[in-house]
């Protein structure tokens, strides 16, 4: 008797688990489905060594690229800075593989040399030459690897508030997304992840964007529905395990680096530090051009978009006039 109410009380808790496990697996399709509806494709697609990537281009001219951050999208450049540019210009922003509407090619480990490798080919596929790269947080550290392993693709880098050293204390804030596991990783993003994500979303974006104020039109126009879907934050958690493999090696080819680089970062950034990650560049690259702007936190290109356009436009005429 007593085995029989065991079984049926463990029968009971299977039941209820699988269960709950499909609420929030209807959750998460829900919450995806929407942000889909809210936000979609609005660019180009190409294929780039089995990775689908999503990106969208404006203007005439010289060629200026634009890799977006940690769990971002291309909308960080699209709504913030392009029409701000001025003829003479071409941009394009693209989603890093996984981001937004880009397809990660199976079996993609997200390192940061593979996703230099990726910018490389996708310049080379779209028959840029020598476009100047803009990088902001996870994007600038994949500008410094594009420009310490294929220095002849590009004409020079700017970096917004970017990733530059590997810290003992470089996962505080993102422990969540630390998952080592690829197996663990996949099922937390079709079962948990989005719906917590999208609980704790206006403290999350309150801490990337401190001491600005969330930008109220960010969801929508600044594409940050994008990143409540499975693909994503399966994407941000893997890139955010890949970080620790190779920055420590990229940090020690800085020195390396002779095109024309820039640095524009916020004093007031609580996500990457500018005392760690911007100004110790200063002694690494010969010539950087160093911006310092005090109180401003991690999204400048929110904050102070003429401020960035004039930042790059500053650092485009000593790239596009490199013969090199």
């Amino acid at each position: 008797m007593l085995i029989s109410v065991v079984l049926w009380l463990l029968a009971g808790l299977l039941v209820a688990a699988a269960l709950a496990v499909l609420a929030l697996m209807l959750a998460t399709w829900r919450i995806a489905a929407n942000a889909e509806r809210l936000v979609p494709a609005c660019g180009k697609f190409v294929e780039i060594d089995g990775n689908r990537v999503h990106y969208v281009e404006e203007g005439d001219g010289r060629p200026i690229v634009f890799v977006h951050g940690l769990g971002a999208q291309l909308h960080h450049f699209r709504h913030t800075l392009f029409g701000r540019f001025g003829p003479g210009y071409r941009l394009i922003a693209l989603d890093r593989p996984g981001s937004g509407y880009s397809v990660r090619a199976s079996g993609a480990t997200g390192r940061l040399p593979e996703q230099a490798d990726i910018v490389r080919r996708f310049i080379e596929e779209l028959r840029l030459e020598r476009p100047l790269v803009v990088g902001h947080s996870l994007g600038g550290a994949i500008a410094l690897a594009l420009a310490t392993r294929h220095p002849a693709v590009i004409s020079g880098i700017a970096l917004l508030s970017p990733l530059t050293h590997l810290e003992a204390s470089g996962r505080q804030g993102f422990d969540l997304l630390y998952v080592p596991s690829r197996l663990l990783r996949r099922v937390l993003a079709y079962t948990v992840a989005i719906p917590l994500s999208l609980r704790y979303a206006q403290p999350t974006l309150r801490f990337i964007f401190a001491p600005q104020a969330v930008p109220v039109d960010y969801m929508v126009s600044g594409g940050g529905w994008l990143g409540l879907r499975p693909s994503h934050y399966f994407a941000t958690s893997t890139d955010v395990v890949a970080v620790e493999r190779d920055l420590g090696e990229i940090e020690r080819r800085y020195r390396d680096i002779a095109m024309p680089a820039g640095i524009l970062f916020g004093t007031g950034d609580q996500v990457i530090g500018e005392a760690v990650h911007g100004e110790p560049m200063l002694d690494r690259i010969e010539g950087l051009d160093f911006e310092r702007v005090e109180g401003l936190g991690h999204m400048p290109q929110f904050a102070e978009p003429e401020r960035v356009v004039a930042f790059i436009k500053r650092i485009a005429p000593r790239a596009f006039a490199d013969p090199h």
